[in-house]
């Protein structure tokens, strides 16, 4: 069975990865101390790296603000549903607002938007 997570939580864990990816090429280039433009490169990368966790941090933030809030029925406390279907932030309660998807199995695929899912 696949572990699954919250939509939001799962971006978010991809912006810090993004981070200490950055940090690690960035380390990567003090090995290169003898060659000044493999060591830029390196530190640039490193830089790009972060800046690009800083996008999809601030990304992740506004798609959060427009997101639907509600209250788990397993745990009891709010949390956000992106797409049709989504775990809960807390318990990992699997959570939907489709009628048509209640009761059956969690499945990510729900939120595809062929007309095959259901």
């Amino acid at each position: 069975m696949a572990k699954y997570s919250s939509k939001i939580n799962k971006i978010r864990t991809f912006a810090l990865s993004l981070i200490f990816i950055g940090f690690i090429v960035m380390y990567g280039g003090v090995f290169f101390r003898n060659s000044p433009i493999i060591m830029t490169i390196f530190m640039i990368l490193g830089l790009l790296c972060i800046v690009a966790s800083t996008v999809v941090y601030f990304w992740i933030g506004m798609l959060s603000t427009k997101t639907i809030q509600v209250k788990c029925p397993s745990c009891g406390k709010a949390t956000k549903i992106l797409g049709r279907v989504d775990m809960c932030m807390h318990c990992n309660e699997p959570l939907t607002l489709d009628k048509n998807l209640e009761g059956k199995e969690f499945d990510e695929k729900y939120n595809r938007n062929k007309g095959n899912n259901i």
